[in-house]
């Protein structure tokens, strides 16, 4: 493990920096260039967009990364930041509403095909999202995936990779601040919300008992800690967005102008 980590130290870490330096760069930009057209992009989304990217980078590089690979209690605080916290920040600041605002009309026109295309709907279906996002976990740490990953640079990159774009769905199929290409029902939501919570907590007290291959049982026992009660500040914060859209839907003001249409 700690070869690997020597292994990936160099070009790796570098490539990841300029590519979220690059993220965070364009990001504003697209926001201070459309402003000059539309209204002014809200500056706490410039704020939510650096976190996000902050938490990806923690994740990746520096110490906590490095902590990561040789102890399973860093491992899963880097899921935390990796796989809940960054997708909930980044999708808070509508990456792709921006995007379509920074576009031509025409090849906007065309994203917005693509993102109501049946694969993405599929895939940005509550369901799907939790699936892929929960059920993902569950294969990490119950098979041989978890040690593996350390052996190679590949599987390492790609499970990050799922982590991220896993939650990212997850949180965009819950609540609904950026562009989207259906809407579920709140109803619908909230059931799925509950099931992926579940799913977690049950997986982080499998962990707690049955740690994965090589493993401590006090690392172990620890990250499991980390899973179970740092996810509930996610988790919470995505029930308290999701009650209260659901609330300002279905509040008199909202009812009302709607009739009036």
């Amino acid at each position: 493990m700690h070869s690997h980590v020597q292994t990936i130290s160099g070009g790796y870490e570098a490539a990841v920096v300029i590519l979220l330096f690059m993220a965070l760069l364009a990001y504003s930009f697209a926001g201070i260039f459309t402003s000059r057209a539309y209204k002014p992009w809200p500056l706490y989304r410039y704020g939510l967009w650096m976190i996000g990217i902050v938490c990806v980078g923690l994740t990746l590089v520096g110490p906590l990364a490095t902590f990561a690979h040789t102890n399973f209690v860093g491992h899963m605080i880097s899921h935390l930041f990796l796989g809940m916290l960054a997708p909930l920040c980044l999708a808070l600041s509508a990456p792709m509403t921006l995007l379509l605002r920074t576009l031509d009309v025409h090849v906007a026109r065309r994203v917005t095909r693509v993102l109501k295309s049946r694969p993405l709907q599929f895939f940005t279906n509550p369901v799907t999202a939790s699936v892929l996002n929960i059920g993902g976990l569950y294969l990490l740490y119950m098979t041989d995936l978890y040690s593996l990953m350390h052996q190679s640079i590949l599987l390492y990159v790609l499970i990050h990779l799922h982590v991220f774009l896993a939650g990212y769905l997850f949180t965009i199929s819950l609540i609904y601040v950026d562009v989207t290409s259906h809407r579920y029902s709140y109803i619908y939501r909230s059931l799925v919300l509950i099931a992926a919570l579940a799913g977690h907590k049950i997986l982080a007290k499998i962990i707690y008992v049955s740690p994965p291959n090589g493993v401590p049982t006090g690392e172990a026992e620890a990250g499991a800690m980390w899973m179970y009660y740092g996810g509930d500040l996610v988790d919470l914060l995505l029930i308290i967005i999701l009650c209260y859209q659901w609330y300002i839907a279905t509040s008199p003001r909202a009812l009302a102008t709607r009739d009036n249409v």
